[in-house]
């Protein structure tokens, strides 16, 4: 507004300066878009600048001068919509009379008259005039208005219908959205106002504005399979962190997880929620691609440990060689930057072990994890198990003997061990070999 203001003092600035030099400006050859009177222009920036100011009775007055001095239908509208705004409900009939005679011809006249009919609760006598004017206009908001007037009156059905012929002319969101609620809040239609919105959203798309209803109706009647279908025709238009995270705990929810994994693999949202679920699932291939992803991503080493211990977990032919030497480098590489984490020491140092690589350099791997975890079952079996590789059968047992009472004591792999560890000392005769 302050621009337009002072891009008008510029004008009248030049206009007068101009004068002063003697300059007469050009006579305009279009009549047409001469103005009719003077000071057309001022009274324009300061009817403008009142409405600025929220003084709308007498911003109403100067369109109203404007209005007789050019006879300009545009000021004359102007001039009662801020009668509505200053809530000059009966004035704005009584000019709308004066002028139009009770007569429906101009359409716009008409429709202030009944905004302020229904300002002042007359609504009959609104509702009347909003028939005449939609049967003659057929114009969809004049169709709006009536329906307007029907919902104050709590005619629902009727309103209803004023909207449906209004929503045929244009497919409109909004006035479908009107129907919508009056049907679920009002007339508590709650299949209905859902099979409304899902028609249009089947046959014109589901945009934001659609789904975004249709998912507050799931979500008030607790209609999970519903709020799923939305939240997934919504995340096609606008793939948001959000609507995914929506999407994502809904399968919880539903505990649906090989739809939770496709879902992750489409949209790459978390990745580490799905090498989780990989994990789970014990589909060791793509846990180690996925870690493998998140390490060349982030850069976090423990990344890089678990795309090696899903790499070999994943093979089918453990012997391997060209395997184990890629996880094992993976591994030492990670226990060089991560040192207080005993689980990737230990699993290197087992495999060292097991494979009989390096016996020797596999017990002090394990050994740092002990110092880390010194009553860890597992560890202290892959200890165990290197004493036993070595011969050192007694000391062995006596490791196993601290699993006896200890979480991870009956796994299948320490049960194995135990049992190879005692049958060593029946030949050994009770003594270490080696």
């Amino acid at each position: 507004m302050h621009n337009l203001i002072k891009f008008f003092l510029v004008i009248v600035s030049f206009t007068i300066f101009s004068g002063c030099l003697g300059v007469k400006p050009a006579i305009e050859e279009v009549k047409a878009n001469k103005k009719l009177f003077e000071n057309e222009d001022i009274y324009i920036l300061n009817a403008l600048y009142l409405e600025e100011q929220m003084d709308y009775n007498n911003s109403s007055n100067l369109f109203n001068i404007l209005y007789k001095e050019t006879d300009k239908k545009e000021y004359l509208y102007r001039s009662l919509r801020n009668d509505l705004v200053a809530n000059e409900n009966e004035r704005a009939v009584k000019r709308v009379d004066d002028i139009a005679n009770n007569k429906i011809e101009d359409f716009e006249l008409t429709r202030i008259k009944i905004i302020a009919l229904i300002k002042l609760d007359r609504l009959v006598q609104a509702k009347e005039l909003a028939i005449k004017l939609v049967e003659i206009s057929s114009n969809v908001e004049d169709y709006l208005l009536v329906s307007d007037i029907y919902v104050k009156l709590k005619k629902y059905d009727t309103a209803i219908k004023y909207l449906e012929s209004a929503y045929i002319k244009d497919y409109n969101e909004k006035i479908l959205e009107k129907i919508a609620i009056i049907l679920y809040v009002n007339l508590q239609r709650q299949k209905d106002a859902i099979a409304q919105l899902e028609t249009h959203s089947r046959i014109n798309g589901c945009s934001e504005f659609i789904c975004s209803k249709l998912i507050g109706f799931y979500s008030n009647d607790n209609n999970i399979e519903g709020l799923l279908s939305t939240y997934l025709r919504l995340y096609k238009i606008n793939s948001s962190k959000d609507i995914a995270i929506k999407i994502i705990q809904i399968y919880g929810y539903k505990k649906d997880y090989p739809e939770m994994i496709e879902f992750l693999q489409e949209s790459q949202i978390d990745n580490d929620l799905l090498l989780q679920l990989y994990i789970q699932y014990k589909n060791y291939t793509k846990a180690s691609q996925t870690a493998k992803m998140l390490y060349e991503d982030s850069g976090d080493a423990s990344y890089l440990g678990q795309s090696a211990i899903f790499e070999y977990e994943s093979s089918k032919n453990k012997n391997d060689k060209a395997m184990q030497e890629s996880v094992i480098s993976k591994l030492k590489e990670v226990t060089q930057i991560i040192r207080k984490d005993g689980m990737y020491l230990n699993y290197l140092g087992y495999l060292l072990i097991d494979h009989d690589i390096d016996v020797k350099e596999g017990i002090e791997y394990v050994k740092e994890a002990l110092k880390i975890e010194p009553n860890s079952a597992y560890y202290l079996d892959s200890l165990a198990w290197g004493y036993y590789k070595l011969g050192k059968c007694i000391t062995a047992e006596n490791i196993m003997k601290k699993i006896d009472k200890m979480h991870g004591s009956s796994d299948e792999e320490v049960v194995k061990h135990l049992k190879a560890i005692e049958e060593c000392i029946k030949k050994g005769r009770g003594k270490d070999t080696k």
